[in-house]
């Protein structure tokens, strides 16, 4: 698993959704984690961390800037290309899916979800991304 150290962005357009995904990281043991309200200000928090963010969690759907936009731009950024990325979405449609695969997403979980389905999403991510 990640080490409970890990600095975390929250990303979502609803703030309950980010509080509900701030509890459900902290219950899971992490003590460091930013918010952003959309993938533009998440950006400029990447890019403005003091120390580097180790886990991207975002929503898909949002004004400004997508999940699916944000995640595209973390790739292309040579700085940023291997940060471990989660995306939330209520979208569980297979072209969507597979679009966010092609574009180097590590990991998706479909809303609503559970504390224990977003623990395990995130094991599962930790373990992929510690073997690139």
């Amino acid at each position: 698993m990640f080490d409970p150290t890990t600095k975390v962005l929250v990303v979502d357009d609803m703030m309950t959704m980010r509080k509900i995904v701030v509890k459900a990281c902290k219950d899971i043991g992490f003590s460091d984690i930013i918010e952003a309200a959309d993938g533009q200000k998440a950006w400029e928090a990447i890019q403005a961390a003091t120390s580097p963010i180790g886990l991207v969690i975002s929503d898909w759907n949002m004004p400004n800037c997508t999940g699916l936009d944000l995640l595209k731009r973390v790739r292309a950024d040579g700085r940023y290309k291997a940060l471990p990325f989660v995306l939330l979405t209520a979208e569980s449609e297979g072209h969507e899916v597979a679009e966010a695969v092609k574009s180097g997403v590590d990991n998706y979980i479909v809303k609503p979800f559970t504390p224990e389905l977003l623990q395990r999403k995130l094991e599962e991510t930790h373990k992929k991304t510690t073997t690139r």
